[in-house]
């Protein structure tokens, strides 16, 4: 399968099937055409297991499932999993000793819940070109998976499967798996970066990031409701006013102990409101109530194997970045005080095993955790989150050359920044995945 399609890769290497190297090859001139992905859909069951107090909801960062309006606390949904269903495809070419290649890809859903079935729009991840030589390195221009905690998700073992984030919401485009419970999200940037050659298993990345906006800043509520105190008493709608700076440095090996390590990172200067209202735009003009904070983190990573056995280890610390989604919670703000970091951390520990039959047999742990700035950040948001924790068992069967049977146990906790706030839920799956 086409490395281009970075996720498509990823499952195929999780994956105990032998997925082929490539797609559906077309010769087509000067020009290589690629086409290729997967088809995925899972059915889970999930049970709202515990709420206590007032438990931490959605909009306040929790991932568990708590109890609705009506004490129901069993849902059931069909859906795509972490890895959405992949429409890819993929142009290479060498002219003048460079190597050229394109790529565009479609993500349809598997499932959704309206009426008629067919409102959701289709995600669009990918549009990008690239160029270079293996003497001198590769440079990017377009729409691709973010660079800091690229590699958090392309090791995370629910890739084939489901994870966290499913919580009984019928028709999701996709869910979270370790997304929120180990790392954050690296999302779809647009980019210009560059990668080095491969100098004896050592390649280092650098770019910059399109500056995004939007109401992903300091809350999880839309940016045209209220402000609440429950999400950090101000400031719900975010600004990037420079490019993003993201870079990262792996190390790979191969032999009968083979594996990467790798650290990333990522900086970026945000602005927002201090008293509620939607921040100016920094590229337009800067307004009395904005604030201003430069929002940092850095990982490190390591995945190993030996035979049949997969081990997985990753950490995450940054201010100002929030949990989940890059920002999200990032800051408390007040018109008297301005903004105050809040400091964050996470990683995951995971372990892969296949057994004769060929089925991979995994259990991993994450955390996400969702510091105070200070004092009476805590005090006027006992309802935000601390803390989103997972527990997942999974099976990945290779039933053909092409085709994985999953399913996978999760258990989500979401505890509150008053610890007596709490969710927990347990969410089964079953389904399918297929690349090509």
């Amino acid at each position: 399968m086409n490395n281009k399609i970075k996720l498509a890769v990823a499952g195929a290497v999780l994956s105990a099937a032998s997925v082929a190297n490539a797609g559906i090859v077309i010769p087509a001139g000067d020009w290589t055409l690629d086409v290729n992905g997967n088809v995925n859909a899972f059915a889970t069951w999930s049970d709202a297991d515990k709420t206590k107090g007032v438990g931490v909801s959605a909009a306040n960062g929790g991932l568990a499932m708590g109890r609705d309006g009506t004490g129901e606390d069993r849902t059931q949904d069909i859906n795509t999993g972490l890895l959405p269903s992949w429409l890819g495809f993929t142009g290479t070419t060498r002219q003048n000793d460079v190597d050229v290649s394109f790529t565009i890809s479609f993500q349809p859903n598997a499932s959704d819940n309206a009426g008629a079935g067919d409102a959701k729009t289709p995600l669009n991840r990918q549009a990008f070109v690239t160029f270079g030589d293996k003497s001198w390195g590769t440079v990017k221009l377009g729409k691709d998976l973010g660079i800091f905690a690229g590699q958090a998700i392309l090791n995370d073992m629910t890739l084939l499967g489901v994870g966290g984030g499913a919580s009984g919401v019928s028709g999701a485009a996709t869910s979270l798996g370790g997304i929120g419970t180990g790392y954050i999200y690296p999302a779809w940037k647009g980019q210009i970066s560059y990668t080095t050659p491969n100098m004896n298993g050592f390649q280092a990345t650098i770019g910059i990031t399109n500056p995004n906006q939007g109401d992903f800043g300091n809350g999880w509520a839309s940016a045209a409701a209220t402000p609440t105190t429950a999400l950090n008493t101000v400031g719900t709608e975010l600004y990037q006013d420079r490019f993003g700076v993201e870079g990262q440095l792996m190390y790979s090996w191969t032999g009968d102990v083979s594996g990467k390590v790798w650290v990333s990172g990522a900086s970026y200067d945000n602005t927002t409101s201090r008293d509620g209202t939607v921040p100016s735009d920094p590229a337009v003009t800067t307004s009395s109530n904005d604030d201003s904070y430069t929002a940092d983190v850095f990982d490190i990573g390591a995945n190993i194997n030996v035979g049949n056995l997969g081990l997985t280890a990753y950490y995450y610390n940054g201010d100002g970045v929030g949990t989940t989604i890059m920002g999200s919670g990032g800051a408390y703000c007040t018109s008297a005080a301005g903004c105050k970091k809040r400091d964050s951390d996470g990683g995951y520990v995971q372990a892969t095993y296949v057994i004769p039959t060929g089925t991979k047999l995994g259990l991993a742990y994450g955390v996400s955790n969702l510091d105070n700035a200070n004092a009476a950040d805590k005090t006027a948001n006992a309802a935000l989150v601390e803390s989103n924790d997972r527990w997942t068992v999974g099976a990945y069967h290779p039933l053909t050359k092409h085709l994985n049977l999953v399913a996978e146990y999760n258990k989500i906790e979401s505890e509150g920044q008053v610890s007596s706030n709490k969710n927990e839920s347990d969410h089964f799956s079953l389904g399918a995945i297929l690349f090509f």
